[in-house]
């Protein structure tokens, strides 16, 4: 009767195991979301001072992290906007989340001040 229970026992934490384990590599399948933001910036001073770093602030608390920051841009087609930022979500529903949020509507009309949004949009990455 003892054997039955160690087997029992045996049985259903095997199967707690492997559902964590699936969990787990289910998680790790989804493929990151990228953020693409052209910015038209009109006063560089005032956008480094004053909108930039409450921005960097409330996407790192978001769960972003940068990929470009605004770095040299190279046209090769077409005009280039003057600021690019691409970061990187665990999720799109994260992104969408701070999209959504508190923090993301208050910067907006700090970022009027100084520039505008040309563009925004999130693609799906890969899975490597």
């Amino acid at each position: 009767m003892r054997t039955h229970y160690t087997v029992t026992l045996a049985m259903i934490a095997g199967f707690g195991f492997g559902a964590v384990a699936i969990h787990g590599l289910r998680a790790q399948a989804r493929p990151p979301v990228y953020s693409i933001t052209e910015i038209d910036v009109a006063d560089q001073e005032g956008y480094m001072k004053d909108y930039a770093p409450r921005a960097v602030a409330a996407l790192e608390v978001a769960g972003a992290r940068y990929i470009v920051r605004g770095g040299k841009t190279y046209p090769f087609v077409g005009e280039p906007p003057k600021r690019v930022v691409v970061l990187v979500w665990d999720s799109i529903e994260k992104f969408q989340a701070y999209r959504d949020s508190a923090a993301a509507k208050q910067l907006e009309p700090v970022l009027q001040k100084y520039g505008k949004f040309h563009r925004s949009f999130a693609v799906e990455g890969v899975t490597n």
